[in-house]
């Protein structure tokens, strides 16, 4: 393969998980008979610019459909983060009922909303037309489409041009990644601003992430290799918070080169030289991360064949991509984990890919009182522990698999 970035060919490997499902492709009862497709899940480093890849073995035209499971708003840590970056940056830069905010992947209006709130004209582009429907339910005007120059310049031509351009845990889901940052050149008003979060590839190699590594996910970024992405682009980086979502996210700050109104803030020298001291410029870096992975996956199998031996119940709770791709690479089925809860409708009454879990409602975990309850999204894993403190009752105890297994009680 070459680098979706420089074009450079790419033959170092970061990690090989084998295969696996489209993370979110969950089935139906009827489809639980049907043969299952797998795709390759093996990631590589670009030797020139340590852009961390999949190829696009699934095509993302597949993946983000009109069957899209994932909604945003089923998470209140995640609202709340989101309507304090809405006060914070209406704070900042003054977004007022003049300024036009644009996001992109806008999902349900999870965030949208709370700028519309504040009488922000907004704007969302969402490819998956189910998501956006919801969207449009709450009066955010919506536009379903894939993100690229060809929307942006068409976009422009309408008369829309954003003050804000916003995307978060978007940037790692497009192939084409010269074309999306191209689109924020084109879209973006000449003191605009653009902000993006994605979760951070320095935390997932500290913290063994790679459970965040499938199909949808196609680059794992850097902030240095992101400023690189950008520069060529035209966009120049003027400040980046680390920020705690999704076990460890950066929220970048772009402007175009030539806006000289915005000063360039300390926070990107620092970020650019925590990267360097961590050893990210070297390629060493990146070829040690298999055997953390087979780490996680052995202590994992202990845990669950132990339990299994002493006849204790094991549930799931979140029917994350993130779990798929890690009980898909344990060999996990529902053999070891009798059920997952999820609070998503659109994912209840359904089977977890490959594993063939069932997903049900929380009144399972009353029903069934298991002894341990598998988090899955490790990354809101307070969330669920207070949500779900009731299990105390019968002395059910929360396991957290990343970084490494914990058991909370």
């Amino acid at each position: 393969m070459t680098c979706r970035f420089c074009n450079n060919p790419v033959k170092t490997e970061f990690a090989d998980l084998v295969n696996s499902p489209a993370s979110n492709s969950y089935l139906t009862a009827e489809q639980l008979n049907e043969p299952e497709v797998f795709f390759p899940l093996k990631v590589m480093v670009c030797e020139k610019c340590f852009l961390v890849q999949v190829d696009e073995y699934k095509k993302s035209s597949d993946i983000f459909n009109q069957d899209y499971a994932y909604f945003s708003s089923f998470s209140t840590s995640w609202l709340a983060h989101c309507k304090k970056y809405v006060d914070m940056m209406a704070g900042r830069f003054g977004f007022n009922q003049h300024s036009l905010v644009v996001e992109v992947a806008s999902n349900d209006g999870y965030l949208l909303q709370y700028f519309k709130e504040k009488g922000v004209p907004v704007l969302g582009v969402e490819p998956t037309a189910n998501t956006a429907a919801v969207a449009i339910k709450k009066g955010i005007p919506s536009v379903v489409d894939f993100f690229g120059v060809n929307l942006a310049k068409k976009l422009v031509s309408e008369g829309k041009q954003a003050d804000l351009l916003l995307g978060n845990n978007v940037l790692a889901h497009v192939p084409d990644i010269n074309d999306f940052v191209g689109g924020m050149k084109v879209i973006l008003k000449p003191n605009g601003v653009v902000t993006m979060e994605f979760p951070h590839l320095l935390q997932l190699v500290l913290n063994n992430q790679f459970d965040t590594i499938y199909h949808e996910h196609f680059s794992y970024l850097s902030f240095t290799t992101v400023s690189k992405i950008f520069e060529a682009q035209g966009l120049q980086m003027f400040d980046v918070e680390e920020v705690p979502t999704h076990g460890g996210s950066l929220r970048i700050f772009a402007k175009h080169k030539e806006d000289a109104s915005k000063s360039i803030e300390k926070n990107v020298a620092s970020m650019l030289r925590k990267e360097v001291d961590a050893g990210m410029l070297s390629l060493d870096y990146y070829t040690n991360f298999q055997a953390k992975v087979e780490t996680i996956k052995n202590n994992l199998l202990e845990f669950l064949l132990l339990q299994k031996k002493e006849g204790k119940l094991v549930a799931a709770y979140g029917a994350a991509a993130k779990g798929n791709t890690l009980l898909n690479y344990c060999g996990v089925k529902k053999d070891m984990i009798k059920f997952v809860v999820d609070a998503n409708p659109h994912k209840q009454n359904k089977y977890m890919p490959a594993s063939h879990i069932p997903i049900v409602t929380e009144s399972m975990i009353r029903e069934e009182k298991p002894d341990y309850i598998l988090i899955l999204p490790w990354n809101i894993k307070d969330e669920i522990v207070k949500q779900l403190s009731y299990v105390k009752e019968w002395n059910g105890k929360f396991v957290v698999p990343v970084p490494k297994l914990e058991i909370i009680s």
